[in-house]
Parts: C-alpha cells; structure tokens; sequence
C-alpha cells in the first residue's frame, strides 16, 4: 500500500506540474488572433495519418529519415506499456494488460526490440550532434543552449530505453528464479537474461529499480518536453492535422481591405451584408498586418511550439543558400521567443500592455523579410507542414500597410499603381505610343 501511495503522489505531482504548463501555455493562445477555421475533418485525417504517422516527409532524406521514423514508430508502440505501468503503479498489480494473451505477447515484443533499436539510434543521433558538423544544425539562431537542450533530450531518451530494457531482463529472471510463469514475450530482454547471473533477490531490487527510474524518467520528461525543441512530441501531430489546406504559394486575403476596395468599385457595396466571417464596419481591425505576438493567429503560434529546430526548411531556403540573412527556422523560433517574453506581461496586463519592443525589428530584421522570395520552399520541405510564408507576409503587410516601409522599388511601383493604375510610369493615355508607327498591312487581315 505504501509503494501505491508513493506512486499516486508522484503522478499527482507530475499532472499538476503538466497542468501548470497547460494552463500557461493555453493563455499564451488566446492572446492571438482568430482566423483560422478548422474544416474538412476527413481530408484533415488524411494528412494527418500520412505525413505524421507515415512519416511520409522525413524520408526525403532516407537514411536519416528512416531512423526518426523507428524512433516515432517505437514510441508509439512503447507508450502502451508506459500506460500499464501508470496501471500497474495505481493498481498495485503487475502486467495488468496480460489478459490481452496474444495481443500482449505482440505488445511487449514490439516494445522490447523498439527499445533496443531506440537506444542504438538515440546513439547515432548523439554522435552526429557532437561529432560531426551537420550544417543545418547551426545557424544564428541555434544557440549553445539549443544543442545542449537536445543533447539532454536525446540523453533522457536513451536512458529511457536502457531501464526499459533492465526492467524486462530482470523480470525475466526474478520471476523464472520464483518459478512463475512470464507474462509478454522480451526477445531482446531474454537473449540478455542469458547473459546474466544474479540471485533472485538481486534480479527482484533491480527490476524494482529500474522500473521506478523509468516510470520516473517518463513523469521528468513529459514536464521537460514543453520547454525543450523536443515540444514537437506533443504538438507535431496536432499540428499536422491542422495543416493549411490550400495550395502552397495562396496568399489569404485580408477581408477588411477586400470590403474597402468593393466600396471604391462599387457604392452600393457599402450597403451589402457583409460575408459570413467578415469584418464588419464595426469591427475594424487594430492594426494591419503583424507587428508583434497579439497580432499571429492561434496557429501560427502553435506552428511556432511544434517547431523541432530540425532545419531542413533553412537548408533548402535559396534566399539562405545565396547568403542572405533570412532563416525561415529563425521566423518561427522568433515567434516562440516572443510570447515567451511578452506573453506573461499580457496576461498579467492586458493586450495593453508594452515594453517597448516588438518582433519586428527587435527579433524579425525588415533585411529578412524582404529577402523572402515566397518560393515555399521552406513550407513544402517542413515534415511537420508549418507554413513560414503567412509569418513573413503578415509581417510585410504590416511594413507596407502601416508604416509604408516596403523597399523603394516597391514603393515606386505602389506610387504608379496609385496615378496611372499600373506598375509602370507611364499615364494612361501614352500606353500606346509606342504602336504609333507601326503600319498594318489590311490585306493581311
């Protein structure tokens, strides 16, 4: 009874822990924007099951590909063990889903070779960051304690599946040292259990052990995760099933300005009810564009928390090839930055609140933001499918819309738009000079 009262304690802790986070984490949203409706659930499935599940993204690069996808497939499947053991310390019984029989054996074998393979790639990928210089792991944005943070995720990983493995072995031993039958089927665990001499009361303390590290670990790492790159555990396949849907390179339009340029062509819009969704004269917009946190939408922040830092959207990104200062994984990074920062002070505040600082300019440059060539380049390569160009479009409307800081090419091209009603400086009345010469033979006609 005692071990079960330890083991209530120690999930309450954690839940509260999580719950603290949740709740945190939940106000951060609802300081953003509305604005992105949630449709086709169907289609939405799809993705979902495709690019986050399959995995589909990750084997453009296959080798590496297939080892992140091992290491997902595996957590899936280890996460039904770690829910027995949630089970089992509440319960105070052993191997409560034993009665699946056949099932079972699928469940604990999958799960003790996923261990095995986890381990060894969660090794492969240490070695990578520490020994060899990838270069899409570096950039202006990854700073020291970014590496060091997935350094401690990967470790936490590994040891994850190491007391996994310890507790499997020495199960296998104490309860054949008892003479009890073994619940599941360990191949792996069982090959190591021939390796291994213990007395029974040995094997007994150390499954114990190992089943309070790892029970423990997962409690830690499930707290760690939101404040870690590693957040992407929770929140990639939520945000891949709230994928944008429309084709790559569809710039959304901004229903005010939409309403106002109907007015100018035509009066008597102004009298029209206005579309479902739409602003209404009443509700006009504070501010054009995106100038600081409060003014993304809900899923541009969540893109921003799914973020893995992997960049393979920087990598292939040809304003970045070229030498430019744009980072794609830096826009988003960005975003996270700041509501980490002026999130807390709004909602102790308000939406008025300020300290002086925004994220343009003082985290976003207008250098890269113009440098952005919306190819999608960086949106078609993302396997978890965050959409970079609706940061760095709403950033530039509000450049242009509100400040009237585009680059004075565009500016020149905006003043002809206004006085001749084209791109070019010539008046309206001069745009068939040049035909002037020209003769047209008649018989040719």
């Amino acid at each position: 009874m005692s071990t079960q009262l330890i083991f209530l304690v120690t999930l309450l802790v954690t839940l509260l822990a999580f719950g603290y986070t949740v709740r945190k984490f939940a106000g951060f949203f609802r300081l953003t924007r509305s604005g992105f409706p949630v449709k086709e659930i169907g289609r939405r499935m799809g993705i979902m099951l495709k690019v986050a599940f399959g995995q589909t993204k990750i084997f453009r690069r296959p080798v590496i590909g297939l080892l992140h996808a091992l290491v997902f497939w595996g957590f899936l499947v280890i996460l039904i063990g770690s829910i027995e053991m949630v089970v089992d310390g509440l319960s105070g019984k052993e191997r409560a889903f034993s009665s699946l029989g056949v099932v079972y054996d699928i469940i604990t074998a999958s799960g003790d070779i996923f261990a095995l393979i986890i381990a060894l790639v969660i090794i492969v990928f240490l070695f990578r960051r520490i020994f060899l210089n990838i270069k899409r792991f570096s950039g202006i944005e990854m700073k020291h304690i970014s590496h060091l943070d997935a350094n401690v995720a990967l470790t936490i990983i590994f040891l994850l599946m190491i007391s996994l493995l310890g507790m499997n072995t020495n199960y296998i031993l104490s309860t054949a040292a008892a003479g009890h039958p073994v619940e599941g089927y360990y191949p792996v665990s069982t090959m190591l259990a021939g390796f291994i001499r213990t007395a029974p009361q040995t094997s007994e303390l150390l499954y114990h052990v190992n089943w309070w590290v790892h029970i423990v670990l997962i409690f830690i790492f499930a707290n760690y995760l939101p404040y870690s790159k590693h957040f992407h555990v929770f929140m990639s396949l939520p945000n891949v099933f709230l994928s944008r849907l429309e084709p790559l390179g569809k710039l959304d339009t901004m229903e005010s300005i939409t309403r106002e340029v109907k007015i100018m062509m035509d009066p008597e819009q102004a009298f029209a009810s206005p579309a479902e969704g739409a602003e209404t004269e009443e509700e006009v917009p504070e501010r054009f564009g995106i100038l600081d946190v409060e003014d993304i939408t809900w899923k541009n922040y969540l893109d921003s928390l799914a973020c893995t830092e992997c960049g393979r959207c920087t990598s292939v990104c040809p304003a970045n090839i070229t030498g430019k200062k744009l980072s794609p994984r830096k826009i988003v990074m960005d975003v996270r930055a700041r509501m980490k920062e002026k999130g807390p002070g709004m909602l102790r505040d308000g939406n008025g609140f300020s300290d002086n600082r925004s994220l343009i300019r003082d985290f976003i440059s207008e250098e890269e933001l113009w440098a952005c060539t919306l190819c999608n380049a960086c949106a078609q390569e993302c396997p978890i499918n965050i959409n970079h160009p609706s940061l760095i479009v709403g950033m530039r409307r509000y450049l242009v819309m509100e400040e009237s800081a585009a680059p004075g090419e565009l500016n020149t091209i905006f003043s002809n738009i206004e006085n001749n009603g084209a791109p070019w400086q010539f008046s309206q009345e001069d745009r068939m000079l040049w035909a002037g010469d020209i003769m047209i033979n008649e018989k040719s006609q």
